[in-house]
């Protein structure tokens, strides 16, 4: 079953000045039921549009959208009460008690009080929240607070999960409980989780696949150890000035080479320092033949390295760019 399907699916924002800004370009998903889906790209790549169109907060301009097989335009209600989501920003009233923030969105939705009281008390347990749902919520630390916005995600009992950034601005011991946390929550519940993220490691812990989007348009997609594969076994990453025309072309042509992307260095423009990614079977050995091309094409190497491909690298060989660091 299909959790999560978009066909062309296109947003325009037309501002009181200016040209107009398109912000997803046809995009087309298919998210299966119980599936981790992540999506990886830049500020201002569309990941937050894609998200706020899903969850009826934004209409699309083209194209269309289901969630749980109802049209996110035709059947917003549907969906609303088969989703649940968490924003990019916390959003919670600090001056109520963990426990008053869930009843009262349990009453928004219309949830019987024996039954909000059963599920809070289900999911406070599972993240380990159970303790702290009496205190107000101003003496929360942000770990905590993620994890209140997850249970309350979580409190209508959705069949789909939406995370907007769910660990920015943790630090790695709460950034790993949450990773903790949404994977025992989909075993669980057989939860379909759509997330967004600036980090590669979550996606590579967490996604069952990840799909990159950059400009508006997804231009990769799959499980991430497949996709860090395709790079090849090793890869070389170097960067130097140059000719570096000839001397990607010349990589372009070495058999023993599986891929080359090539980039500006950071921080430089591609005339000033090229980045160079090549995919090959064994780059320790491959390191001499390498350098004796670079040599050959008047291309001089300024850093080398050889390492195990990541999702990193597939992020920067598609889109020529890093994600930030934090």
């Amino acid at each position: 079953m299909t959790a999560i399907t978009t066909q062309a699916l296109s947003k325009t924002y037309i501002p009181s000045q200016g040209e107009p800004v398109l912000a997803l370009r046809e995009v087309d998903l298919a998210i299966a039921a119980g599936e981790i889906y992540a999506l990886l790209g830049p500020n201002g790549a569309g990941k937050t549009t894609l998200i706020s169109i899903l969850t009826t907060l934004l209409l699309p301009s083209a194209g269309r959208a289901e969630i749980a097989g109802y049209d996110v335009v035709q059947d917003p209600a549907q969906v609303r009460r088969r989703i649940g989501v968490t924003f990019q920003e916390t959003v919670l009233d600090l001056q109520l008690s963990g426990r008053q923030v869930l009843e009262f969105h349990g009453r928004l939705y219309g949830l019987a009080p024996a039954r909000i009281q059963a599920h809070i008390d289900e999911l406070s347990a599972l993240v380990e929240l159970r303790d702290a749902l009496d205190r107000k919520v101003a003496s929360y630390s942000g770990g905590m607070k993620r994890r209140l916005e997850l249970i309350r995600g979580l409190l209508t009992r959705p069949e789909i999960l939406f995370l907007d950034e769910p660990t920015q601005g943790l630090d790695p011991q709460n950034r790993l409980a949450i990773w903790r946390y949404l994977a025992a929550l989909r075993r669980e519940y057989n939860l379909t989780i759509l997330l967004t993220t600036h980090y590669m490691e979550e996606a590579e812990t967490l996604a069952d696949r990840v799909g990159i989007i950059a400009q508006g348009s997804l231009i990769l997609e799959g499980p991430p150890a497949q996709l860090s594969a395709e790079l090849g076994q090793d890869v070389i990453a170097l960067t130097g000035t140059g000719d570096a025309a000839t001397y990607y072309q010349r990589l372009q042509q070495a058999e023993w080479i599986e891929n080359v992307a090539r980039h500006a260095a950071p921080g430089a423009t591609i005339a000033e320092s090229t980045l160079l990614q090549i995919g090959v079977s064994n780059g320790a050995a491959r390191l001499a033949q390498v350098v004796e091309l670079a040599a050959a094409s008047n291309f001089t190497i300024h850093d080398l390295s050889v390492k195990r491909p990541t999702l990193s690298d597939v992020f920067l060989a598609v889109t020529g760019t890093n994600l930030p660091k934090e």
